[in-house]
């Protein structure tokens, strides 16, 4: 037999890792699928190519729900996988869905924390928690107005824009989670993590 080039990916071990960055479609919607319908999966593949990604994210269209899940058939034509091509069967589980084409009625985490905020690379990059936070009006759209740091940053340090990232609050959650019920509250809060770990509202 000759062995394939490629494999799915398990995009549910990502959503498990990564559930507030890594959108996958629910179980209820997943449930609905049927012949006809379109399913985007991972494709994991190996190549000599060294500008190449490590997989490509391809559609497949349903024509058989099978004992352990689907099958079809390749609904786009691989840029960089030599061994698959359009139209080609594709046998798949639900676990490897990262889209459909149908409305998913489960909210999404991801779209929940897709608006950005403002964080100190200290969190971001070099592992450290979440010890200071708050919210003002909205600088952008897609601003949520937090701007969160461990809360021992210098002056010196914060002057530096290098130092902070603009990025999703999904993002941040990957790293340190241990703030999300304070994202309900609305601009004008500010919160200081206390000698037990608890976050209080300051005044």
């Amino acid at each position: 037999m000759v062995r394939k080039s490629w494999k799915l990916e398990d995009a549910q071990a990502i959503a498990d890792e990564f559930p507030y960055t890594f959108y996958k479609p629910s179980k209820e919607v997943i449930s609905k699928l049927r012949p006809g319908n379109q399913a985007k999966l991972i494709f994991e593949f190996d190549s000599q190519e060294p500008e190449a990604p490590r997989a490509e994210r391809m559609w497949v269209e349903i024509t058989n729900l099978t004992e352990h899940g689907f099958s079809g058939y390749l609904d786009n034509n691989p840029e960089y996988i030599q061994d698959l091509k359009y139209k080609d069967t594709v046998e798949f589980q639900a676990c490897h869905i990262i889209d459909i084409d149908l409305d998913d009625p489960v909210p999404s985490i991801t779209d929940k924390y897709i608006k950005r905020c403002f964080v100190t690379n200290n969190i971001l990059y070099e592992g450290k928690p979440v010890g200071y936070l708050y919210r003002e009006e909205p600088d952008y759209d897609d601003d949520s107005g937090w701007r969160i740091t461990t809360g021992t940053e210098t002056d010196e340090y914060m002057d530096d824009p290098e130092n902070t990232s603009y990025v999703s609050l999904g993002v941040v959650l990957r790293e340190d989670d241990s703030f999300i019920a304070l994202l309900e509250y609305k601009a004008g809060v500010a919160f200081a993590k206390d000698t037990n770990g608890n976050f209080i509202e300051l005044d």
